[in-house]
């Protein structure tokens, strides 16, 4: 039985949580609700890409990528995204030459012939994954650990308000204020408690896991090892031929069975260090970490990673995204995860106004009791 103390403790705990990461925790949970819609948000945003035709047998990726070179013969092509269930069209992303480091043109192309359409116009989509993912321009590791602020204050939470079968249709619309929202407050995070669970368990693994792993390898990695040598400016630079695009990707499926590769990103592309990556999900499992490099010029893998034999650990983070994104369910399920992950961003409105609420409500007791001491006094006086 956990004792008075303890829950006021704990009551203490998790309001100044609440209060100190509201904003953000309201700013992510919102647009990771919205975010859900992402491939669909873009086509809305671009009209004219909605009435692109879908091909039943898309372009090949050779003369997507001839396309590209032709339209944008100055241009590096750094990566090209594939037709998927949403989508009905190729994607790339160009850097103009001279062009700053983060400035690259989003390009759309048909389906059925590969012919380059234009810049896409909008990348409203985008923006609200890198709002989510990133705050824009923060660190991946501040949402990790609003995921695992989150957590604190679901074990607080569930700690603190132990009748949680009796507060799940509890609702007292004829109080105050206060009690009002302290009501959908439990309401709302006793009915979504296992999404919420879920939500924060994986946006915390997927920004503060490679944190700890940097960490791990710097802490196990010997100072004494000898640096690698720095690699020579021409090395690799001279012009060579590249094997067909669409043959590395037919190798990439050899090399991990049931690829279906999402992306595929051009490194070098046109010197002798020339790398494909393909990376995507895996056909009949719900893994989407699945990627394999391949030399450009010999046309054979450098690295293969598949997270079905990459080990235990390897699997669990494969399965991260998809959880926490809800993109392998459909329509159905990606309407499922709006309405469920817009109740964490009200349960930080709530929290916060029944928190206001409450210490207004101390501070008119105080200034109502403050003239009753004072008269006391001047009567003892």
């Amino acid at each position: 039985m956990t004792s008075q103390r303890t829950l006021n403790r704990l009551f203490t705990l998790h309001s100044w949580a609440g209060i100190v990461t509201g904003l953000l925790l309201f700013i992510v949970c919102f647009s990771g609700a919205v975010v859900v819609f992402k491939n669909e948000i873009d086509l809305w945003a671009n009209p004219s890409l909605a009435k692109l035709p879908r091909s039943e047998k898309p372009a090949s990726l050779d003369a997507v990528l001839t396309q590209l070179q032709t339209r944008y013969p100055s241009a590096t092509v750094e990566t090209i995204a594939l037709p998927d269930a949403v989508n009905p069209s190729y994607f790339a992303f160009v850097r103009e030459r001279g062009a700053p480091a983060n400035a690259r043109t989003k390009v759309a192309l048909r389906s059925d012939t590969g012919t380059v359409v234009g810049p896409v116009d909008s990348q409203l989509g985008q923006y609200l994954r890198m709002l989510h993912v990133f705050l824009f321009f923060g660190p991946r590791w501040i949402v990790g650990f609003l995921g695992a602020a989150m957590l604190v204050l679901i074990a607080t939470g569930i700690v603190i308000h132990r009748k949680i079968l009796a507060e799940l249709f509890t609702q007292r619309w004829g109080r105050s204020f206060r009690v009002v929202m302290s009501d959908l407050h439990k309401s709302a995070g006793i009915w979504g408690l296992g999404f919420h669970i879920l939500i924060a368990t994986t946006g915390a693994w997927m920004g503060l896991a490679p944190l700890f792993e940097q960490g791990y390898k710097f802490i196990t990695t010997p100072a004494a090892m000898a640096p690698s040598q720095p690699v020579r400016k021409a090395e690799g630079s001279e012009p060579a031929p590249m094997q067909s695009l669409d043959a590395m990707y037919a190798t990439a499926q050899q090399a991990v069975p049931g690829l279906e590769a999402r992306y595929v990103s051009l490194r070098r592309w046109g010197t002798g260090t020339a790398e494909a990556g393909f990376t995507g999900n895996l056909s009949g499992h719900l893994a989407s970490t699945a990627r394999v490099d391949i030399h450009a010029v010999t046309g054979v893998p450098k690295k293969v990673h598949d997270p079905r034999t990459a080990g235990f650990w390897s699997l669990v983070n494969s399965l991260m995204e998809p959880l926490h994104f809800g993109d392998f369910g459909g329509l159905a399920l990606k309407w499922l995860y709006f309405f469920l992950g817009m109740t964490p961003a009200f349960l930080s409105i709530s929290g916060t106004l029944i928190w206001l609420d409450a210490r207004q409500q101390r501070r008119r007791e105080a200034d109502a009791a403050h003239p009753a001491s004072a008269g006391n006094a001047i009567a003892a006086g």
